[in-house]
């Protein structure tokens, strides 16, 4: 991994201009110009680093003030801004990434990883040690403050009379960011971790030593971010028709003014929504990561230091076991075709009753569940439907059997298909007109042993595709 400094060290009087800006208000919470002061160092630091061609990086100091302005400030103008600002800084001078290839058909492999000496990070990930020995900045956030940050969010969405505050706002955007920088992070280590096998570009990755602190409990923040999933679908779909009750969850005019009131309570789904996508992202890493962990693992990588947790995929499958209620929503933004597969073929396999000693009386060749076609064939058979939907539910069934077909289209249909690591094992031996028919048969034969209860609107849908692709294959 190649590290390179900063350049544009020699910035010291951009940053004393800029930092005096807001050395006039002290950071007093109490001054009447704080707020122009703060809005004022903004544009300067965007002014000097972004809009000339050749601007200049801002240095440590600036960027923590900036991230302390979306840390602790009630304006919306002000969080909005200084949002906006550190994504762009990020996106101008990304701290690490992979170089650019001058011809793409080269066969080089990129092994490189360019790494920013001494940039900052909004992360605080040092040894875990007694907080006097080591101390976080105003400017930074330790383990323990981003899962509090979800754990926040959790109970501030349930609190709905509340829901039109600037703080969720604030937690939100400072949920995003923190997110973005994870995966801008996370995705070039990973990538050349693949073609390296260097277990020490994501052993050093700030997603593998953010979740391996003694700060947090790991299973707990998975936990947490599928609470903050649901419940937002969840209070989403509650109130889309509910548009009538703004005027009582609307804060107080002392704080926000009537418009930005309106504006705020239009743009919150979309907020919300946007929420969901960076935490299914976060979760979408966490899986990566114990996927190639284990590939380390396998190879002799590791070390007893790197320490053993639960794969985050099984934490979120026995939450799903357990409280089946999260089933729906957290599948219906959980929309990466590969994971949404993988993890329902695993919930299957969990009730999918398994096949005795097979004799020579025997004539139907034993099924192998390993794959999606194999899964699929457990529903043709009368005993092994009736064990299942006894187990799970109809509606559950039906809900995983869409799902899961939905997400093997989206998944086949991929170019890349064939560069999805396992994804070749999950479909070997089947095609997809043998898909549609099995799906169809499996939805047959769950109306026919659950005859009290109706196909849901979505079994219908998938059912339907399923018929429409086979009528255009005939």
């Amino acid at each position: 991994m190649e590290k390179r400094k900063r350049r544009g060290r020699n910035n010291g009087g951009i940053e004393v201009n800029t930092m005096a800006i807001l050395d006039t208000s002290g950071f007093n919470r109490d001054s009447h110009h704080r707020h122009d002061d703060s809005l004022a160092f903004l544009e300067a630091v965007r002014s000097a680093s972004l809009l000339p061609d050749n601007g200049t990086p801002p240095t440590n100091t600036m960027r923590e003030a900036i991230f302390q302005i979306l840390k602790e400030e009630t304006s919306l103008e002000l969080i909005v801004g200084s949002y906006q600002l550190l994504n762009e800084l990020d996106k101008r001078f990304p701290r690490v990434c992979l170089p650019k290839m001058e011809k793409p058909e080269s066969c080089l492999p990129l092994t490189i990883l360019n790494e920013v000496e001494e940039a900052w990070c909004p992360f605080s990930l040092g040894l875990d040690r007694d907080e006097e020995t080591h101390k976080v900045s105003s400017g930074s956030i330790d383990p323990l403050g981003f899962h509090s940050l979800i754990q926040e969010l959790v109970e501030m969405i349930n609190q709905k009379s509340k829901a039109l505050e600037t703080k969720i706002l604030r937690k939100m955007l400072l949920l995003h960011y923190l997110v973005s920088v994870l995966d801008a992070d996370f995705v070039p280590r990973n990538n050349a971790f693949k073609e390296k096998m260097s277990w020490t570009l994501l052993r050093d990755s700030l997603l593998n030593m953010l979740l391996g602190s003694r700060k947090i409990i790991y299973k707990g923040l998975v936990k947490d971010c599928m609470s903050v999933l649901c419940d937002v679908i969840s209070d989403l779909s509650d109130q889309s028709e509910s548009t009538s009750d703004m005027d009582s969850m609307a804060p107080s005019s002392r704080e926000i003014s009537y418009n930005c009131t309106a504006a705020f309570a239009l743009a919150l789904p979309e907020l919300k929504r946007s929420t969901c996508i960076y935490l299914e992202k976060l979760l979408r890493m966490m899986m990566e990561l114990d996927t190639s962990r284990n590939m380390a693992d396998v190879h002799g990588l590791t070390t007893r230091a790197d320490g053993v947790r639960t794969r985050a995929a099984e934490i979120i499958l026995d939450e799903l076991a357990y409280n089946s209620d999260m089933i729906s929503p957290f599948f219906q933004v959980f929309d990466d075709p590969w994971w949404k597969l993988k993890m329902i073929m695993q919930y299957f396999q969990k009730y999918i009753p398994k096949a005795s000693v097979r004799t020579r009386r025997s004539k139907s060749p034993p099924v192998n569940d390993s794959t999606f076609e194999g899964v699929l064939k457990c529903f043709s058979n009368s005993s092994s439907t009736k064990n299942i939907i006894k187990k799970i539910g109809t509606e559950i069934a039906q809900l995983l059997l869409g799902h899961a077909f939905l997400a093997y289209l989206s998944v086949s249909a991929e170019s890349s298909a064939e560069h999805v690591d396992g994804f070749e094992e999950i479909v070997k031996g089947s095609c997809l007109t043998e898909i549609c028919k099995h799906i169809i048969a499996a939805f047959t034969s769950i109306r026919k042993e659950d005859k009290n209860t109706e196909i849901l609107l979505f079994g219908k849908e998938a059912v339907f595709t399923a018929a429409s692709i086979l009528s255009t294959k005939s």
